[in-house]
């Protein structure tokens, strides 16, 4: 578990958005229902294939980072699912961006909006840094944060665990990177971009880690300070 944090030397959160602001697996419990129900009506299993393979296309473009890293998941998805690139961008765009919004705020774990709100009024700015497309979740969580900043956004163009994403964010913020704090859920994604862009990262996980502080829940002591309000504001 997380040793306890000094808010006060914390200026800056970033959140990651999937399997940290919401139960990504259920989630896709209920996301699988809807897409056994199409499979059913079209007697295919096309859409399931591409999303599996879609997927892991970009699991290793993470692993092994290329150049035109947006162009190439649609590419390689196409290739390996004999399909267009802008069949497999229509598919994805519909069944992992717009088909899961109206889910996700039953899926949104206890407490997160009451640490966004405890953060705020610590004096604290708060931050996304996802992988996939980021607003439209927020907006289904009942979540508010900026900047909100995406690996496919044009000046970023790049996956965790590159940290182009969390120095985008720095920039913008002003905030040195000492002073802020990546909160994840994947140690080789969200905590080695944090290591990489010199800030630290709290991951949630159900173990501990000897480079990453870790907590289970959003009520765990180390947000005891934000939730209770206890947390002095910062000089403006």
């Amino acid at each position: 578990m997380s040793p306890l944090l000094n808010w006060n030397d914390v200026d800056l959160v970033v959140f990651d958005v999937d399997g940290t602001l919401y139960d990504q697996r259920r989630l896709r419990l209920a996301m699988l229902r809807t897409l056994l129900a199409a499979t059913w009506r079209t007697r295919s299993l096309d859409t399931l294939r591409t999303l599996r393979t879609f997927r892991q296309v970009r699991e290793a473009l993470g692993d092994r980072p290329e150049a035109d890293f947006m162009r190439l998941q649609y590419a390689r998805t196409a290739a390996q699912q004999r399909k267009t690139e802008d069949e497999v961008r229509a598919l994805t765009g519909e069944w992992m961006e717009r088909q899961p919004l109206p889910l996700l705020a039953g899926c949104r774990y206890p407490h997160v909006d009451a640490l966004f709100a405890g953060l705020r009024g610590a004096g604290k700015q708060v931050a996304v840094f996802s992988d996939y497309p980021a607003i439209d979740k927020l907006a289904a969580l009942g979540l508010q944060a900026a900047p909100v900043v995406c690996a496919t956004d044009a000046g970023v163009a790049r996956l965790k665990p590159d940290p182009a994403g969390l120095l985008s964010i720095l920039r913008r913020t002003g905030v040195d990177a000492r002073r802020a704090l990546m909160i994840g859920d994947r140690f080789d994604r969200d905590g080695v971009a944090a290591s990489r862009a010199g800030m630290r990262a709290l991951i949630r996980a159900g173990r501990p880690h000897p480079d990453y502080g870790t907590f289970r829940a959003y009520d765990d002591p180390v947000f005891q300070p934000l939730l209770a309000g206890c947390a002095p504001r910062a000089a403006a």
